[in-house]
């Protein structure tokens, strides 16, 4: 193996470590193809150890004052602005996202930290005084203990920070196991809240596959554990986890309906269609996938969708290229579209822009895929309904709004959905019967910021408590109910007192 590669390694206990790991995967450049790191794989020995010195940690990080909690938040938003262009540069050159798709999911993760500077305040619990006769009532949240992150590869610095700041300032220890395609910038995490202050153990990373995973999932010690993933992972890690008394949210895939009426404003919905179906290369479960075209708006929608994606420019976005669109994220990932793209031709769908065969002679090994737009798919085709997770747009046409709510209701899959129309009366009519957690009325990308939760429902989400918001809050503490009563023994100065 060549001696540039880059072996990653633990974060632990304050202190980055070599992993004891047999087993190791490689990390690649997806804009070149060149393999860039290797990623260790933990063992359950491994694993148990690093959970143990979470949970040693805890008790003092748990007694820490909450404003001095926030405080270490408060220091780690300086730094993040600090090194927001440095930590972009990371996430393009693992993950293939251009630099301004970085740098905003960078400003993303600062807006969850920046929100979770106000737990001292948010966290605050409920009294009331004389509830019954002498009886005061108060609530409290705390902490829960070792608290454990499963994130993915399409957002590695952003979605770790839906989690470890808030779990961290309510005074919770954390283990990150972040995606093996991409580790480094969860690296990069670690040495900012280590250079934030953050005591040894409170915050730790680990890295594996399946073995780290359910090592995690089963380990007494874990109270709690946050995931974002593919459906079918989701509802494994939900069932996993929850049968083994942990609190467990579990974010899965989505297919995303964007529906276009025919009064909207073709421009806008074309751009918002854009970028929603071919940013970040269409890897976001926040993507939007399939357009709904309503009434007479298929053939205008279509046409102006093709010529606007041809002037996108795919490329590398490890140097300054000018690319609007990078690279998807493996080899293996290229080859699963390119097979979807042919299935979706071999059921009849028409391909109105075909992105296969794409070639960039700067990076010729690079994991390309040019926009691709199907047109006139039915609802039964499997581009329509499978999360293919890649800069595949479909076409699905439709009559009327009433057709294309119960074609968005009728998704196995409920994250998000939007529509595009001036008509208020259409606009209200979709917000409260659509199926989906969340809503955009000319919002192609609905996605929450810091301080709403991330509402994915159906297959999209396996849980109670969302991720983000007061959600996120209540996720990582649990509340006590005290009830007093003090009685005069009439002696002074002398009380007892009975609490239930």
């Amino acid at each position: 193996m060549s001696s540039d590669i880059e072996t990653v390694k633990l974060y632990v206990n304050g202190e980055f470590a070599e992993a004891k790991a047999a087993r190791f995967g490689p990390v690649y450049n997806p804009s070149t193809g060149e393999q860039i790191a290797q990623c260790p794989f933990c063992d359950a020995d491994e694993t148990d150890a690093v959970v143990r010195i979470a949970h040693d940690a805890f008790p003092a990080w748990r007694d820490k004052p909450i404003v001095e909690r926030a405080r270490v938040m408060f220091r780690l938003v300086g730094l993040m602005e600090k090194n927001a262009d440095a930590i972009a540069r990371t996430i393009s050159r693992e993950h293939g996202k251009t630099h301004a798709e970085s740098v905003g999911s960078v400003r993303r993760g600062i807006e969850m930290v920046e929100f979770a500077c106000g737990l001292p305040t948010l966290s605050m619990g409920d009294t009331v005084h004389n509830l019954a006769q002498d009886v005061d009532c108060e609530t409290y949240r705390y902490p829960l203990g070792v608290c454990v992150g499963i994130t993915p590869f399409n957002f590695p610095f952003m979605v770790p920070l839906w989690m470890v700041p808030i779990a961290l300032a309510a005074g919770n220890t954390f283990i990150l196991k972040p995606s093996e395609k991409v580790p480094l910038s969860a690296m990069h995490l670690a040495d900012l809240l280590h250079e934030a202050g953050l005591p040894p153990g409170v915050f730790n990373v680990v890295h594996g596959d399946k073995q780290c995973v359910d090592a995690l999932l089963v380990h007494p010690l874990v109270r709690a554990v946050s995931f974002v993933g593919s459906t079918p992972i989701a509802k494994s890690i939900y069932e996993t986890a929850t049968a083994h008394g942990k609190r467990c949210q579990a974010n899965g895939g989505a297919k995303n309906h964007i529906i276009i009426m025919p009064d909207a404003d073709l421009d806008q919905a074309v751009a918002a269609l854009q970028t929603s179906a071919f940013g970040c290369s269409g890897q976001r479960c926040m993507a939007g996938p399939l357009a709904v075209a309503v009434g007479g708006a298929g053939d205008a929608l279509v046409d102006a969708l093709v010529a606007s994606a041809d002037k996108m420019k795919v490329g590398p976005t490890d140097r300054d290229w000018g690319a609007n669109m990078g690279p998807v994220i493996t080899r293996q990932h290229l080859d699963g579209l390119l097979a979807n793209i042919d299935k979706g031709v071999h059921e009849g769908a028409r391909l109105a822009r075909d992105g296969r065969g794409l070639k960039i002679a700067e990076t010729p090994n690079g994991f390309y895929l040019g926009p691709t737009i199907f047109d006139d798919t039915s609802p039964d085709n499997h581009v329509s309904k499978t999360e293919l997770f890649g800069p595949v747009l479909s076409v699905t046409r439709v009559g009327n709004l009433d057709e294309a709510l119960t074609l968005t209701n009728e998704s196995e899959y409920g994250n998000g959905t939007a529509i595009y129309t001036r008509s208020g009366r259409a606009a209200r009519e979709f917000k409260h019967r659509a199926g989906a957690g969340m809503i955009g009325i000319n919002v192609g990308v609905p996605a929450p910021m810091a301080m709403f939760p991330f509402t994915g429902h159906k297959a999209s989400f396996f849980g109670d408590i969302h991720i983000q918001g007061k959600d996120g809050i209540r996720f990582y503490t649990q509340q006590k109910m005290i009830m007093t009563r003090w009685h005069d023994t009439g002696e002074a100065g002398e009380f007892v007192t009975t609490r239930a």
